[in-house]
């Protein structure tokens, strides 16, 4: 599996699906503009997305609402979350937890990429300007890797702001069409 960060350049189009939110509660941590001050700019979760990701003509990327990942290869998935009134600087964490290990792990970025002793889950973290209040980050299907129940949950500081459960299904595979008598 490939991390993949979304850049925010890249206008997305994204459809919302409304899904469980851990940890709502505000969370205090410093941003960019509140650094000096005394007080810490309150992070609020407003919404959680998970689903596929597809790719439009235009070059958009909108993401398909689902808990069923398809195992195959090239098919990325991912997560939005939106931060309630939230510019500036913000670090995140995710833990993706695999039912076994996979083949192989990659990622681009091995500074912040580390595993768990038994393959089964791999821990990054980023530190992203933001503008939009939006934090995100997406996952490519590998040869591989197995079916079964994933698990991403997602942190800010030591709290949990949100999990997402979903399964990775073999492909649905077009039926023939049945022969007319």
């Amino acid at each position: 599996m490939q991390p993949r960060v979304w850049a925010c350049s890249i206008g997305l189009a994204l459809s919302w699906l409304i899904s469980p939110v851990m940890g709502v509660e505000a969370l205090k941590l410093p941003s960019k503009q509140t650094q000096n001050a005394t007080t810490a700019k309150p992070i609020i979760v407003s919404k959680a997305d998970f689903g596929v990701l597809r790719v439009e003509k235009d070059g958009k990327t909108t993401l398909i609402p689902t808990k069923k990942v398809p195992l195959q290869e090239g098919v990325a998935y991912g997560w939005r979350i939106q931060l309630k009134d939230y510019e500036g600087e913000v670090t995140w964490r995710e833990v993706l937890q695999l039912p076994k290990p996979p083949e192989s792990w990659a990622t681009s970025n091995t500074e912040n990429f580390s595993l768990s002793p038994d393959g089964r889950a791999a821990n990054i973290q980023r530190t992203d300007q933001i503008k939009d209040g939006v934090i995100k980050n997406s996952w490519t299907i590998a040869n591989g890797d197995p079916i079964g129940k994933h698990k991403i949950e997602v942190y800010i500081g030591d709290r949990r702001i949100a999990t997402f459960e979903f399964e990775v299904v073999p492909p649905i595979r077009p039926q023939k069409p049945t022969p007319k008598a």
